[in-house]
């Protein structure tokens, strides 16, 4: 469980007293008088010291990969979700320490792509997926390609992390909280010059003609796919097929021109199950099934806040049942887990963002727990930022979601947006709070935009050491000479125990 790091020492001599009361209320109270005391600080980091002193390289072959990918998690963002995790557990907040937050190699990893300074989520996956920078709006593709010229294409094609595992025996998964078509997952199997040609029906007639095909279809045909989990039901059935959990909505219907339904042509290959409800999901069983594509909404996944535990699985719970299912494999796996951190902070609503980026450490955690640190590789990254921030010279222990009173007697959020939809101004004046939810926001836009700062890397495991410095965000899966040498696959396939 993250929490606060009291010294040793310091637990036996307070544990009887946090033991008779509250240990949440009683924990901050405690850490309030501890740290008064610099001996409490000293005792921390000479803990902290010899933990970094007996650290050793894992210099061998990693069995496993998991890469976790927090769509849109900068670093402000994972410092208000680690004061947000604390806070709700009963804690002022500050010093919780996430599951992140333990792994021992961090880096720093340049998010721009081949055509803009501010990256999208496409452009960023073919990178931290296949090794090479490309265009916005692109996935799978070099920067040769152009967006929306089908016929750039062929011939530009680059191959991920994910494809390569394959190849060498291993299972692979995805799971994630958008659609399984979207822009990240989708990078991990598809070349497409259009991140949003989800289904046939999304395509123009001239890049049809061309022979490009759509996100969906390279999903079945392009890589064999272990585990498939998230969202995304519409663009893999006929279309006008009734959804099944929204059977009376003609939106979430199927969208397929092409009549086909690519969840059977998945399902032909044998010890294959498919399910849409979490009822199914609990019920697989892990032992008899070695594939299994669950598909629970028919677009994106819902944020965690709005989520019906009784009919989707959590990603935490989506995790656990993919690692158990491909960890069967004697030959190893690799697993891309995303959360889309990333649409609560377009809605420039942080608490949708930040109980997302709580959940995701949960997964994170979770997978901590049901693997081991000397055969499986874990990468914990962002493809990009947003321009989120907090601050206010805010009280310890503050809401994270509270509010400042400035001199004008006016309040202000103090978490912030650079630009977004939270924008209040009238008659030149700094307008009062009326949205409950939505934070400020310093310039109006009807959709809050990414930020172009570094994004932080975090690893553990086998060759976790090679994850240092400031990277560009490719060197997760860097190139050499004339092919492809993935740094990610490196550290499964090419590095031999000493």
């Amino acid at each position: 469980m993250a929490h606060c790091r009291v010294p040793n020492f310091l637990l036996i001599l307070l544990g009887p007293m946090l033991f008779a009361v509250g240990w949440a209320t009683m924990e901050s109270q405690v850490l309030y008088e501890l740290e008064r005391d610099p001996a409490y600080w000293d005792a921390q980091a000479r803990e902290t010291l010899d933990a970094a002193l007996k650290l050793r390289p894992r210099d061998h072959q990693a069995k496993n990969i998991i890469l976790f990918l927090g769509d849109g998690m900068g670093v402000s963002t994972v410092s208000a979700a680690r004061i947000l995790r604390g806070q709700m557990e009963g804690r002022s907040g500050e010093e919780t320490v996430l599951a992140m937050d333990t792994f021992p190699y961090v880096a720093l990893s340049k998010t721009y792509s081949v055509d803009r300074q501010v990256a999208d989520s496409a452009s960023t996956a073919t990178a931290y997926h296949c090794g090479v920078k490309a265009n916005a709006k692109t996935v799978g593709l070099s920067a040769n390609a152009v967006a929306y010229e089908c016929n750039t294409t062929f011939g530009n094609e680059v191959y991920s992390v994910l494809r390569r595992a394959k190849a060498q025996g291993k299972s692979v998964g995805i799971v994630t909280t958008t659609r399984v078509q979207h822009a990240s997952p989708a990078a991990a199997y598809a070349h497409s010059v259009s991140r949003g040609w989800y289904s046939d029906a999304d395509l123009p007639s001239s890049a049809r003609e061309q022979g490009c095909v759509d996100i969906a279809t390279q999903l079945v045909t392009n890589v064999d796919i272990d585990v498939i989990l998230g969202g995304g039901r519409m663009y893999m059935t006929p279309k006008g097929t009734p959804d099944p959990e929204y059977p009376t909505s003609n939106s979430r219907k199927g969208d397929r021109k092409d009549k086909m339904n690519l969840i059977d042509i998945w399902l032909k290959n044998k010890s294959s199950h498919y399910v849409w409800h979490k009822k199914e999901f609990d019920e697989i069983n892990i032992k008899t099934t070695d594939r299994l594509m669950g598909l629970f909404e028919p677009k994106d996944m819902r944020f965690e806040v709005f989520r019906n535990s009784t009919r989707d699985p959590s990603i935490m719970e989506m995790t656990e049942k993919a690692i158990q299912i491909l960890n069967k494999n004697p030959k190893g796996y690799f697993l891309f887990v995303e959360d889309e951190i990333d649409h609560g902070h377009h809605d420039g609503i942080a608490k949708l963002a930040l109980t997302e980026a709580v959940a995701f450490d949960k997964a994170i955690q979770r997978a901590a727990q049901l693997t081991r640190e000397s055969d499986t590789l874990t990468v914990v990254t962002a493809d990009h930022s947003h321009v989120f921030t907090f601050g206010g010279s805010t009280p310890r222990g503050n809401p994270i979601f509270g509010e400042i009173i400035q001199n004008d007697k006016m309040p202000f959020t103090s978490i912030l947006y650079a630009n977004g939809p939270g924008y209040i101004h009238v008659n030149g004046s700094r307008g009062n709070i009326t949205m409950e939810y939505m934070q400020q926001a310093a310039v109006p836009l009807d959709v809050e935009t990414h930020g172009g700062e570094d994004v932080t890397i975090y690893a553990k495991g086998p060759m976790a050491h090679l994850f240092h410095g400031v990277k560009e965000q490719n060197y997760l899966s860097c190139t050499s000479s004339s092919h492809f040498i993935i740094l990610l696959l490196c550290c499964m396939l090419l590095f031999h125990k000493r």
